[in-house]
């Protein structure tokens, strides 16, 4: 279908390479230039009662539906028990990095929604998290340990069908930086570390009364290695009050390196999963080093709140 357009477009201005022309050939200052005054010259010839009949059309520019005082009470109580945890909050803007996505991770630039002035609406928070981490250590020259945490509404491109799923969400996440110190000593550590403050937050900020944790493997470590052995042996010994099994098939997976973990909620009776987390590569990725470590984990913050008011 994209493809058919883009031959539509090319076929109708005369210009065959077009995509190549805007994509390649002209600066990132010339080509924003341009797109702002495309759509300075769109906005400019529609009149009130259509920006009424684009605005009722449009899925992703609908307010949510979900009580807001409710939602904000409950994402503070979770800022404030992840800050209890060592998490330090921060607020991320509304806008992030073009390329945030998909240049470190295997995302497809087309579901998220691009904009001018070099800029992208947030499709994720971790991403712009690794970013503002990896600023801090460029700018600091520093190795220390670093955890952020956020909440953030989020919108993607991508339709969904399942039942409480909708265009832009409300979520909330964690992420853990530092550096390779040996013996997976970071992975452990920290693994469990988002796992037991994860348990707690669904117990005593959103009332669950189960959590499950299912470990998956993920390539991206030395497949000689005892790497998700030990990560186990690590958590039956540290947290065996989590319930936890494993995967050890790799599956059709590039985002997550090593290991991926997913979180079964049960909430009033209702199961859902809610959360994910592993490690990826991209503070490898932005700072050249390999010896990098970062650890995200999300819950969906806003489906959490439905599911504690029974409203999916």
């Amino acid at each position: 279908m994209k493809s058919d357009i883009i031959k539509h477009i090319a076929e109708k201005t005369g210009i065959p390479d077009i995509v190549d022309l805007l994509a390649q050939r002209l600066s990132g200052s010339e080509l924003n230039s341009l797109l702002l005054e495309v759509f300075s010259k769109n906005c400019s010839s529609i009149p009130p009662a259509h920006l009424l009949k684009l605005y009722r059309a449009n899925r992703f520019v609908q307010p949510s539906d979900t009580d807001m005082i409710g939602l904000l009470t409950l994402e503070l109580r979770s800022l404030e028990f992840l800050q209890e945890h060592n998490f330090h909050p921060i607020e991320l803007s509304p806008a992030a990095q073009l390329g945030s996505c998909s240049i470190v991770a295997p995302a497809d630039q087309q579901k998220i929604i691009s904009a001018t002035r070099n800029t992208e609406i947030v499709a994720d928070a971790t991403n712009a998290l690794a970013l503002h981490i990896a600023t801090l250590k460029k700018s600091r020259k520093e190795e220390d340990l670093l955890r952020f945490c956020t909440t953030h509404r989020h919108i993607r491109t991508q339709k969904f069908t399942e039942k409480g799923h909708t265009p832009h969400f409300k979520i909330g996440c964690m992420v853990s930086s530092g550096r390779d110190t040996g013996d997976y000593q970071f992975e452990c550590a920290h693994l469990q570390e988002h796992m037991l403050t994860l348990h707690h937050l669904f117990r005593n900020v959103f009332g669950a009364t189960a959590t499950r944790f299912r470990l998956q493997k993920r390539d991206g470590y030395d497949s000689r290695s005892r790497f998700l052995d030990k990560v186990m042996d690590y958590l039956k010994k540290n947290s065996p009050q989590l319930h936890i099994t494993m995967d050890d098939t790799a599956g059709m997976n590039n985002y997550y390196k090593g290991l991926q973990f997913k979180v079964n909620v049960e909430i009033n009776g209702r199961q859902r999963e809610l959360a994910d987390g592993g490690f990826v590569d991209w503070t490898q990725q932005l700072l050249e080093n390999k010896k990098e470590r970062l650890l995200i984990s999300g819950f969906g913050l806003e489906l959490l709140y439905r599911l504690q008011n029974s409203l999916i």
